[in-house]
C-alpha cells in the first residue's frame, strides 16, 4: 500500500493503483485518475461511474456482462467510454476495488 497525490488529496492506494478506501473518492479524484488513463469524463462517465460505485457498497460483484445488462451502458459503449479495459479502468476513476474478473 502506497500513498499517493490525487487532486490535492493524499490517498491510499494499492500497487496497481486502485484507492485501498473508497471512501476516500471524489470526482475530482477521478477526473485526475481519468486524464492520467487518457480518458476525459463524460456525464455518461459518470453515469457508469455512479453505478459501479452502488453496485459495489450494495456487495455486489461486477463483471462486464452485468453493467451491460444494467441500462447504463450496453458492452459496446462501455468499450468505448473505456478503451482497453472497460471495467478495469472505469472501476479504477469510480475509486473501487479491482474486479476479480480482471486481471
Amino acid at each position: 500500500m502506497a500513498v499517493k497525490t490525487i487532486a490535492n488529496a493524499q490517498v491510499q492506494v494499492t500497487d496497481d493503483g486502485y484507492l485501498e478506501d473508497m471512501n476516500q473518492w471524489n470526482e475530482d479524484i477521478a477526473k485526475e485518475i481519468a486524464k492520467e488513463l487518457g480518458i476525459e469524463l463524460t456525464d455518461k462517465h459518470f453515469e457508469v461511474i455512479n453505478y459501479l460505485r452502488e453496485k459495489t457498497k450494495a456487495g455486489e460483484g461486477l463483471t462486464i456482462r452485468k453493467v451491460g445488462k444494467s441500462g447504463v451502458v450496453d458492452i459496446k459503449e462501455l468499450y468505448k467510454l473505456f478503451p482497453k479495459g472497460p471495467l478495469k479502468f472505469s472501476s479504477k476513476i469510480a475509486g473501487i476495488p479491482k474486479p476479480t474478473s480482471c486481471i
